[in-house]
C-alpha cells in the first residue's frame, strides 16, 4: 500500500499523469501547485494510491479506461 507521501514521491516526477475517470481520461502535468487536486484523484477511499498504477516511460497512468489502456498498449 501506498500512501500520500509515498504517492507523491512516485507521481511528482513523471511527464504527465494520466488518470482514468469513469469513460474519461484526466492529464496532469505534476507540479507543486497541483500536488493537493492530483492527490485528490490519484487516492483512493483508503488513501492508497489507486490501482492499477503503471508507469510507461515517463508518464504515469493511474486508475482504468478502456481507451486509455488502448493508447498504452497501442
Amino acid at each position: 500500500m501506498i500512501k500520500t507521501d509515498g504517492a507523491w514521491n512516485i507521481l511528482k516526477d513523471a511527464v504527465s499523469l494520466h488518470v482514468g475517470r469513469g469513460k474519461k481520461t484526466v492529464v496532469y502535468t505534476p507540479d507543486v501547485e497541483s500536488k493537493e487536486e492530483i492527490l485528490k484523484v490519484s487516492l483512493g477511499r483508503t488513501g492508497n494510491l489507486r490501482a492499477p498504477t503503471l508507469r510507461v516511460g515517463e508518464k504515469i497512468y493511474i486508475g482504468y479506461n478502456d481507451d486509455m489502456y488502448k493508447e498504452i498498449l497501442g
